[in-house]
């Protein structure tokens, strides 16, 4: 169950820092105003927030591993909101990825 918790956290820390993220460049590049600035500057606070919420206590491994679901999640984001169309190097990076936050998060340990 720590293991499904995990991941489920890692999809809402996705969720809050990229669509965070997005708002602001929304905002800034697509000229939609301090509306989106202002929710972005938010959803990247709840970001912080989330990643607490991590059953391992280690910071430095919490936030290396959320590195690959970012790159990851970053992609399937683009494709969604954007149209972005990955090509197989964007796949395979991002696969590689998802690897080490396998290795880094769920290893096992003495």
């Amino acid at each position: 169950m720590t293991i499904v918790r995990s991941l489920v956290l890692f999809a809402l820390a996705a969720i809050a820092e990229i669509g965070g993220a997005w708002l602001v460049w929304q905002g800034v590049r697509e000229h939609k105003g301090l509306w989106w600035i202002g929710a972005g500057v938010v959803v990247l606070g709840v970001y912080g927030f989330v990643a607490t919420l991590q059953p391992d206590a280690n910071f430095g491994r919490i936030l290396a591993a959320y590195g690959g679901v970012f790159v990851a999640g970053s992609l399937a984001w683009g494709m969604v909101m954007d149209g972005f169309r990955p090509d197989r190097w964007d796949v395979a990076g991002a696969l590689i990825c998802l690897a080490g936050v396998a290795v880094i998060m769920y290893a096992p340990r003495a």
